[in-house]
């Protein structure tokens, strides 16, 4: 495959592209890491966070590429450039461009929201492997699914660079592939990397507190997750929002495509009905004006928050031509456990134990009522979390405050400290807790190893107790300074209940 220089540039919307020189054959893929770059590609250099693109030019040039496409000025050694008002916009479109736009070949279903999104997307693809005989591919935080291979993630980024987005999507039409469902973090919306994305439907799940440190303010993080709505074509598509989400409202004004919205609680196009909560799931009634006629859903996922994200996919589901009910049904049956969403983890113990991935206060506060739901009379919740060095510290008061009113026993520990002080994030999260109505040593402790915590937790259940670790999830590592060191939730978990603390991170005794 090989494209001209000056034809991926026409890619570029007209505000994007300053100028350029020269021409060039470019024989390999658009990358914006010059230790990805292969002879004969376009070598994208942006700012980023960390790093400047710019920096690591000469190794792109040594590294054989074709041609530059730059933010400023630098010595491109007679090198064809061209000269950009914001690469990281750009990046998506000429990675889409060079591999002939992948998602114009595919019907891509884009998912956002604060929490639900990974079971949305694993849900909607279960759905759509039914309607298009298995021909239907997913990427999301734990899983990817390009249709000759599977692979867990485990991603601490759920959305990746915009040169893979497109790489993957490539793939996924050699492969045979109809269909497609992508999870949209805000992050990736407001860097552009699923630029070059064309959606057929589009689902935020809801927009809750996350992510300000990022974004600034709730405001420039709710104008990210808007985006995604920009990645429907104009007149054409849908948006299927939460009309229990109190955001959604306002969210709806600001759209310029047909919307449809999706509730248990508020009045929504579809609808949830008579819910029975059962040990070994929930039934419910889909109903309204979004279906041809009501569906009797039966699901293994527990809780109202699942009940929505059920909702969700049938929604999204039925705009895609060829889904039929019995496809969606049946692929919302079939869905047994999300991995790291309230997973139980079994070691011959006499009381529960799951896995949660909740890490934002909403998140955290759902997996808590189904917690407390899950318990009989006399029973104990007790839950393990921490709140992320580098990100939002907001959350190190509101998480902590939620677990004061809905867990007996709060054991607060690491969670991907990065270069932060952990003991000075414990604190902040034990006075917010004590600020709560929370008593150290007896409703809440502090325990800066998280095996260690999660030992503590099963020590002091007793037969009939709920323990919860929330926060990791599926996730494969946690962050310590700039070092990713392994970590596993459930094989954690599944140790304590053991008897065992793992000595794998840095916060293990010696």
């Amino acid at each position: 495959m090989a494209k001209k220089f000056s034809h991926l540039l026409q890619a570029l919307p007209s505000d994007t592209l300053l100028r350029s020189t020269g021409d060039a054959i470019i024989s390999a893929p658009v990358e914006e890491d010059h230790r990805r770059l292969q002879p004969g590609g376009l070598f994208v250099a942006r700012r980023g966070q960390v790093a400047d693109g710019h920096d690591y030019i000469p190794q792109a040039i040594a590294a054989g590429a074709a041609a530059l496409a730059l933010e400023r000025e630098v010595d491109t050694r007679g090198l064809p450039f061209a000269m950009l008002r914001d690469a990281a916009e750009a990046t998506g479109y000429l990675a889409a461009a060079w591999h002939d736009w992948p998602a114009r070949k595919l019907c891509v279903i884009g998912i956002s929201g604060t929490n639900g999104k990974t079971t949305t997307a694993t849900l909607l693809h279960s759905i759509l492997q039914r309607a298009s005989d298995g021909r239907a591919g997913l990427i999301s935080t734990v899983a990817a699914d390009l249709g000759s291979s599977r692979t867990d993630t485990g991603l601490h980024v759920t959305t990746p660079g915009a040169p893979l987005v497109q790489a993957l999507l490539a793939q996924m039409v050699a492969n045979g592939l109809t269909h497609a469902v992508l999870e949209m973090t805000s992050h990736g919306l407001a860097q552009g990397r699923l630029n070059g994305v064309v959606l057929a439907a589009a689902v935020l799940t809801n927009v809750t507190h996350e992510h300000l440190d990022f974004h600034g303010s709730f405001a420039s993080y709710r104008a990210a997750k808007m985006r995604m709505f920009g990645l429907l074509p104009p007149g054409q598509g849908v948006a299927l929002l939460n009309a229990d989400d109190d955001q959604t409202a306002s969210l709806m004004e600001g759209l310029k495509c047909r919307a449809l919205t999706f509730g248990i609680r508020a009045e929504a196009d579809l609808q949830a009905e008579s819910l029975e909560h059962r040990p070994g799931g929930t039934r419910f009634t889909a109903a309204g004006r979004a279906a041809a006629r009501s569906l009797d859903v039966t699901t293994r996922l527990a809780g109202d928050f699942n009940v929505s994200n059920c909702l969700a996919a049938a929604a999204a589901a039925m705009q895609i031509t060829g889904v039929s009910d019995a496809h969606i049904v049946e692929g919302i049956a079939e869905v047994g456990s999300i991995p790291g969403r309230m997973e139980r983890v079994v070691a011959g113990q006499d009381f529960t134990a799951l896995v949660d991935f909740a890490h934002t206060p909403d998140a955290l506060e759902k997996a808590l009522q189904v917690g407390r739901a899950l318990l009989a009379p006399g029973s104990r919740l007790i839950v393990v979390f921490g709140c992320a060095g580098l990100r939002d510290q907001e959350k190190r008061r509101l998480m902590p405050a939620i677990a004061a009113r809905l867990a007996d026993i709060s054991i607060f520990t690491a969670e991907d400290p990065r270069s932060e002080s952990l003991d000075a994030i414990l604190a902040t999260m034990a006075q917010a807790c004590s600020s709560a109505g929370g008593e150290e040593g007896k409703s809440f402790l502090r325990e800066p190893d998280r095996a260690r915590a999660l030992l503590r937790a099963c020590q002091l259940a007793r037969p009939g107790d709920l323990v919860m670790a929330c926060g990791k999830g599926h996730e494969q590592s946690m962050c310590f300074g700039e070092t990713e060191y392994p970590w596993d939730e459930r094989h954690a978990l599944r140790a304590a209940l053991g008897g065992v603390a793992l000595t794998t991170l840095p916060t293990a005794s010696p």
